[in-house]
């Protein structure tokens, strides 16, 4: 009886003996082997973003989204003034326009809550071509920038600092803050 105990026993050791060694021997080898870039990454990249400025599509009418990389460090003093500066040049696609009419200047812009309140020139009135489709492409060219950062859920135009001003056609007037529609 000992003694077919013992074979039993030493069946099973050898059998697991077995399995154990089987898998040692099959399984893949890890090799760690360190990553080495084909050039160096330079701190001018390492500060890079991408922002989304929403411009006028020539053909369809319609805002579209266009991605610019930008130096990080120009958002720090006041990225809200900064977007809406980048928004007022031209874009660099050659389908897209800027809706912002030509000449406007941004006097301020600064966050209180989740509105920025942003104050620009007169021009922003007096060179619009006019339109209501046209008056909301500007104005929501504006809010969907602004509010692709997360801290900003509307904003509140001011021109040269007053409020409840409007286009000369005074079907959009700015006397409420815009929200971004999604």
């Amino acid at each position: 009886m000992k003694k077919k105990l013992i074979i039993i026993v030493s069946a099973v050791i050898i059998i697991l003996v077995g399995i154990m060694t089987y898998f040692y021997l099959t399984k893949e080898k890890t090799v760690s082997v360190e990553y080495q870039p084909e050039e160096e990454i330079t701190n001018e990249q390492m500060r890079q973003t991408i922002v989304s400025l929403y411009y006028k599509n020539k053909d369809t009418k319609e805002l579209m989204p266009e991605g610019r990389v930008i130096d990080s460090k120009e958002l720090l003093e006041n990225p809200y003034k900064k977007l809406v500066e980048l928004l007022i040049e031209a874009p660099k696609n050659d389908k897209l326009e800027s809706a912002i009419p030509e000449g406007t200047k941004v006097n301020n812009a600064k966050i209180e809550g989740d509105i920025v309140y942003l104050d620009l020139s007169k021009e922003f009135i007096e060179n619009h071509a006019g339109g209501q489709e046209e008056e909301s492409l500007t104005i929501y060219s504006i809010v969907n920038t602004l509010t692709e950062l997360t801290e900003v859920n509307s904003i509140k135009i001011l021109i040269d600092g007053k409020e409840d001003e409007s286009f000369k056609d005074g079907k959009i007037n700015f006397s409420e803050p815009f929200l971004k529609i999604n």
